[in-house]
């Protein structure tokens, strides 16, 4: 049996599923899965809450935040740095600053292409919000991203249930490296996906002076929307390439056996084995 604990501090688009990737349809055997989330807020408080957590006394746990620098997430790592624990974060990009999070005995999955929002008040609201998680969530998912984060779990959760020493993995992982775990078959459907990919990564370079550094209201509107339709064209992009796959009957999907293994199959008709 693998246990392994979630931790969800703010909000990424990733957070949305990352704790359902192992047992997508609440069938797999050998496997236990806690949540425990902040909501929007990643504060120090929040952190310091995370520690009930411990007590479900996981084989490995997931930690998963925006800036994993900040503040709360720093505070969070403390509480989890005896135990064995996994970030998944859109930061640090550098490479001394992903040697100290190893260095410090944590995985890490950094995701460059999980996008900054367009957090402003004067631009953001509610609806906004959902919509951009469902654009982000829509190329993550499509374009390699989900798969990636499934795939390295699966192998840690493999490792905790057969008693073997646990290796966390240790992942910058760029458009380019996303786009290898997608399974894409068409090389144009792959095309359009690494372009998703590399516009999701734009967006936090747009929206990040909107969100800290710009002050004028149209400046900050007019730069978060842009950042805002960035991410609903790439999205688009996810689609269309996924719909390449579907007319050539040649999606790639990769689910789990009640034990736990993977299957896979392309066609649609087709049993996974």
């Amino acid at each position: 049996m693998a246990k392994i604990g979630f931790i969800k501090l703010g909000n990424l688009g990733m957070s949305q599923v990352v704790d359902l990737v192992q047992d997508e349809i609440a069938a797999r055997e050998g496997i236990t899965v806690r949540s425990f989330g902040t909501g929007p807020k990643m504060g120090k408080d929040e952190a310091a809450a995370t520690e009930e957590l411990k007590k479900f006394d996981a084989d490995f746990y997931v930690m998963i935040s925006p800036n994993s620098s900040a503040p709360g997430p720093t505070a969070a790592r403390e509480i989890y740095k005896d135990v064995p624990c996994i970030v998944i974060s859109d930061g640090p990009t550098k490479k001394d600053d992903r040697a100290a999070l190893e260095e410090a005995g944590f995985g890490y999955i950094i995701m460059t292409v999980d996008p900054l929002i367009g957090a402003k008040t004067e631009f953001l609201d509610p609806v906004e919000m959902a919509s951009f998680n469902s654009d982000a969530m829509k190329v993550l998912s499509t374009c390699g991203v989900v798969r990636l984060i499934q795939e390295e779990l699966d192998k840690v959760a493999a490792m905790a249930d057969e008693g073997k020493e646990l290796e966390l993995p240790h992942i910058l992982a760029k458009p380019e490296k996303c786009i290898e775990r997608a399974g894409f078959n068409n090389p144009y459907a792959k095309a359009k996906g690494l372009a998703a990919l590399h516009m999701a990564d734009m967006v936090a370079k747009i929206n990040f002076p909107a969100c800290f550094m710009m002050k004028e209201i149209e400046q900050v509107t007019l730069t978060t929307a842009a950042g805002h339709e960035m991410m609903r064209a790439a999205a688009q992009l996810a689609i269309e390439a996924r719909e390449i796959e579907k007319a050539n009957d040649s999606v790639f999907r990769q689910p789990h056996a009640k034990k736990g293994h993977l299957m896979t199959k392309t066609a649609l008709y087709e049993k996974p084995q």
